[in-house]
């Protein structure tokens, strides 16, 4: 049985949640709650698992993992039937590309740590933190629309098939929704997103379906 260690509102994890639904397989979840009892994941005992102090970490045998990128690569070579990164190897690049659009260069520089650290360390305003997350979202987003404009169109980031950019996706938007940013110039994405949705592997892996 796949043990993932995962909180309802971390994007990370959720992309994570979207993977295994995508490949459905079961998984068990524990939650490791982010804010609360000054953050759980700081427990000795989730350190252990995580050095990072992050989630998800998943665990399948005798193998263990951080980082929802690496996650996400270990479950299409051990269960790659439905495949989250199909192709050839042009097609498979170019999916890699638009996960780490969010992946490496939006999620890092608007997460949990990094908002607390500005308005704890640095004394940035809520405001003025909503503003940063804003900016860092819609360059991103920006880039993301004219990537998929390079791709085939379809209905997903990448085709007609849901992949690893779709996992990355769709939990930004909800970051991005809750941030109240305004998206309505980001047509594709959005249509991307009406595409997911109607799928039961990104319903169940909403953050209001978690457990707490």
């Amino acid at each position: 049985m796949i043990t993932l260690y995962d909180f309802g509102n971390s994007g990370a994890a959720y992309r994570a949640r979207i993977a295994l639904n995508l490949k459905d397989l079961d998984y068990d979840q524990i939650p490791i709650h982010l804010t609360k009892d000054g953050g759980q994941q700081f427990n000795d005992d989730y350190a252990e698992l995580n050095p990072q102090n992050f989630v998800p970490t998943l665990i399948d045998g005798d193998t263990e993992l951080i980082q929802s990128m690496a996650i996400m690569e270990f479950l299409e070579e051990a269960y790659p039937n439905p495949s989250i990164l199909p192709g050839n190897v042009n097609d498979r690049a170019q999916i890699r590309a638009l996960a780490n659009v969010v992946a490496c260069d939006i999620h890092p520089i608007n997460n949990l740590r990094v908002r607390l650290y500005l308005g704890d360390q640095m004394e940035v305003s809520a405001e003025k933190q909503r503003i940063w997350i804003e900016h860092w979202i819609k360059l991103g987003f920006k880039a993301f629309e004219k990537l998929y404009g390079k791709g085939p169109q379809g209905k997903f980031s990448y085709g007609d098939t849901p992949t690893i950019a779709d996992a990355c996706l769709i939990p930004q938007i909800a970051n991005a929704r809750r941030n109240e940013c305004d998206l309505s110039d980001y047509r594709s994405l959005l249509k991307i997103e009406e595409a997911c949705q109607v799928l039961s592997a990104f319903e169940r892996a909403l953050p209001t379906n978690q457990p707490s």
